[in-house]
């Protein structure tokens, strides 16, 4: 069973659910997605130098083996919910 790809995807659904509950409204901001690009840019660089070197490895029965380099696509998945989901608390809080 792909566990790692099924709760990477309850995370991205879980974080977008949030977004709308609360109301930040951070997935309709443009400038959101550059910061996502950023995010993803260092990512790629620390991420796949770990990856790529064999210092992380992955079992390939949890995920669905898509690789961006080097790096499983659900790493991705993951990365925006935590980042995102992150912003989304620190905006709400700021409202209050």
């Amino acid at each position: 069973m792909k566990e790692y790809t099924i709760l990477a995807a309850i995370s991205v659904i879980v974080t977008c659910y949030m977004d709308k509950k609360l109301d930040t409204k951070l997935l309709k901001n443009g400038l959101f997605y550059l910061f996502i690009v950023i995010i993803f840019g260092f990512k790629l660089l620390v991420n796949g130098f770990l990856t790529g070197e064999g210092i992380v490895l992955y079992n390939p029965d949890f995920f669905l083996g898509v690789r961006i380099t080097s790096i499983p696509l659900e790493d991705f998945l993951f990365g925006f919910s935590m980042v995102t989901m992150n912003v989304i608390f620190w905006e709400k809080l700021k409202k209050e």
